[in-house]
């Protein structure tokens, strides 16, 4: 049988690429803030939304966010990068994190964690069960509020408009950021009528 599509196989290994690259706060009180960079995260449900990020046990934000059962993903932004980068290279046992990267800690409304301003989109979430895997454990949450910039709020829908800042990606041991446009959910079986009227739509923004 030819084969036209040459394939090589791999060590079998996490490829399932890109991925969010967010920072993760925690800590009830001032002297516990932390933070911690997190590629291993996605969606689980959409009603309840719930959300999932995977941590090792070394981490030092591994025993506040099991002890205190919460957490909040703030999202990044290529600004952010380097900063993204060294807090996931660096421990909160040896750096008060908000401090160091200069950055600024927000109340949150439903959890008792920080947001950070900084960043564009913040996530707040409260754990419901963790599941022991292998070198990290998940952490399944629900999530009780997000933050948006108003920059980010689309002024005649006020629909959130997330391609008005862009955002960082993770892609095997690299960092990206994310590219062109290509089409939203459900543009394969678009009419045409409804294409031209979204894209003059895009146009005009």
């Amino acid at each position: 049988m030819s084969n036209k599509h040459h394939k090589t196989e791999l060590k079998a290994g996490n490829m399932l690429y890109p991925l969010p690259a967010v920072m993760v706060s925690c800590g009830s009180k001032p002297e516990d803030h932390n933070i911690i960079t997190i590629a291993w995260t996605g969606t689980l449900c959409s009603q309840p939304p719930m959300i999932y990020i995977s941590v090792r046990e070394s981490r030092h934000s591994y025993n506040i966010i099991k002890q205190e059962r919460e957490f909040i993903i703030n999202l990044t932004t290529p600004k952010l990068a380097k900063i993204t980068d060294w807090n996931g290279v660096k421990s909160g046992r040896d750096f008060r994190k908000f401090e160091e990267c200069g950055l600024t800690a927000l109340e949150a409304t439903k959890v008792k964690c920080p947001m950070i301003a900084e960043s564009p989109l913040n996530i707040e979430c409260m754990v419901k069960d963790i599941i022991k895997l292998g070198s990290h454990d998940m952490f399944l949450a629900e999530v009780v509020a997000v933050h948006a910039d108003t920059q980010l709020i689309d002024p005649k829908s006020g629909a959130l408009n997330l391609t008005r800042d862009s955002l960082l990606v993770y892609a095997h041991g690299n960092y990206y950021e994310l590219g062109q446009w290509i089409g939203k959910f459900g543009f394969s079986v678009m009419k045409p009528k409804t294409k031209k009227r979204l894209a003059k739509q895009r146009k005009n923004k």
